[in-house]
C-alpha cells in the first residue's frame, strides 16, 4: 500500500525555505523532492491559496514564506496540501443486516476516531516555528557530532 508523504515532503521544504534567505524555484523543490517542477507547482499552488508561502516571478525569483511560522500549525499544511484521508482503514459494507459486521464496523470506527482525534490534536500541537527550532537544535547536533 502506497503512502501519502505529501506532509513530510512540504513540511521538509518549508523548513529549507525557513532558513533561506533566498527565494526556492520550483525546480530546486523537485530536485530535492526527486519530483517534476509541475508536481511541485501543484502543491505548492495549495499552500499559496492559504496564504503560507507566495511566489516571486523573475530573475532571482521562486517561492518564498508568507506566514507567521508561530501560527501555522501542522494540521494548517496537512489540509493546505489537501491530504483527504489520514487513515486508509476501510469498512466492510457487503451485508449491511449482519450483526456481526455491523458490531465490527462500530468498533473500527470508534477505535478509527479515537486515532484521527488524537492525530489531529498532536498536529495542531507543533508550529512551523517549532519545527524550525527543533531542526536548527538537530542540525547543531550533527555539526558537533
Amino acid at each position: 500500500m502506497r503512502t501519502d508523504s505529501r506532509l513530510s515532503r512540504m513540511l521538509h521544504v518549508l523548513l529549507h525555505m525557513a532558513t533561506s534567505d533566498t527565494p526556492m524555484t520550483s525546480e530546486k523543490v523537485a530536485e530535492m523532492l526527486g519530483t517534476n517542477s509541475a508536481v511541485v507547482r501543484r502543491t505548492m499552488a495549495g499552500l499559496r491559496k492559504a496564504g503560507y508561502v507566495r511566489s516571486e516571478k523573475g530573475h532571482g525569483g521562486g517561492w518564498r514564506l508568507d506566514c507567521d511560522l508561530e501560527k501555522v500549525t501542522l494540521l494548517d499544511i496537512l489540509r493546505a496540501v489537501g491530504t483527504e484521508r489520514l487513515f486508509t482503514i476501510g469498512f466492510d459494507n457487503d451485508s449491511p443486516d449482519c450483526a456481526v459486521e455491523r458490531a465490527v464496523n462500530a468498533s473500527v470506527a470508534a477505535a478509527m476516531n479515537h486515532a484521527e482525534q488524537v492525530l489531529i490534536e498532536g498536529l495542531q500541537a507543533v508550529t512551523l516555528a517549532d519545527l524550525t527550532r527543533r531542526f536548527r537544535v538537530e542540525a547543531g547536533k550533527s555539526a558537533h557530532g
